[in-house]
């Protein structure tokens, strides 16, 4: 998960809803479907958002029931690993991609 930095106050929506809309875009562009789904909980399995793949497309399901800070998490953790050089980026995405980019590589090695 990515947390913001202390002492920072939190986007307004205005703002998180463009970034937002922006990874959805640059997933776009790195060959993902992006959906928006009602995630429904049943008892015996737990459902989040997250990638996989149908057949042969890559897709990201967010949860719409989610805040949008919690979509914007799911798609950096999404892309964070991606190779994001020739793709342009607001300097508050590639920051936020960057940041994490560690911490998703340190979680792929461990898979």
């Amino acid at each position: 998960m990515v947390a913001r930095e202390a002492g920072k106050p939190a986007r307004p929506a205005s703002q998180e809803l463009a970034l937002l809309d922006e990874l959805k875009t640059v997933a776009t562009r790195l060959g993902f479907e992006v959906r928006e789904e009602k995630l429904l909980r049943e008892v015996g399995y737990r459902v989040r958002s997250g990638s996989c793949r149908v057949h042969e497309t890559h897709v990201i399901l967010l949860d719409r029931g989610l805040p949008l800070t919690a979509q914007i998490e799911v798609l950096v953790e999404e892309l964070a690993h991606r190779p994001l050089d020739d793709v342009y980026l607001s300097p508050a995405a590639r920051r936020l991609l960057e940041r994490a980019a560690p911490i998703a590589g340190r979680s792929q090695a461990a898979s």
